[in-house]
């Protein structure tokens, strides 16, 4: 596999203390940054990329893998939770915190490199 792209989102929940909504969020928002082109420049087409999805939560085992994947149109998305994003409590202590996760999303196809 050689990676082509990164890129990268953030996403909240500000109320319902929802790690995987916040995680949606932020893949949308990695995903929404920009236009993926890279499949049609190197010939291939979109169902053909492998898309790296890492995605740091403070609470890594609330977040549904399952809802991430299914927000991709195309390509096949492979979804790694781990420790990360920021809780923030809420000034009063009343009610769960706001979550902020963070993704990175990494695009690469099969195929040689030119440098081999």
């Amino acid at each position: 596999m050689v990676r082509i792209l990164s890129e990268f989102g953030m996403g909240t929940s500000l109320r319902r203390g929802d790690y995987t909504q916040a995680a949606a969020r932020a893949v949308r928002d990695a995903l929404w940054h920009n236009s993926i082109n890279a499949a049609e420049v190197f010939g291939f087409s979109k169902e053909d990329m492998r898309i790296r999805v890492d995605v740091g939560a403070q609470n890594p085992k609330a977040v549904s893998v399952d809802e991430l994947k299914a927000i991709f149109p195309y390509g096949t998305p492979d979804v790694h939770v781990t420790q990360g994003g920021l809780d923030t409590p809420r000034p009063n202590g009343d009610g769960p915190p706001t979550i902020q996760v963070v993704v990175a999303l990494t695009v690469s196809f099969d195929m040689e490199r030119a440098d081999d």
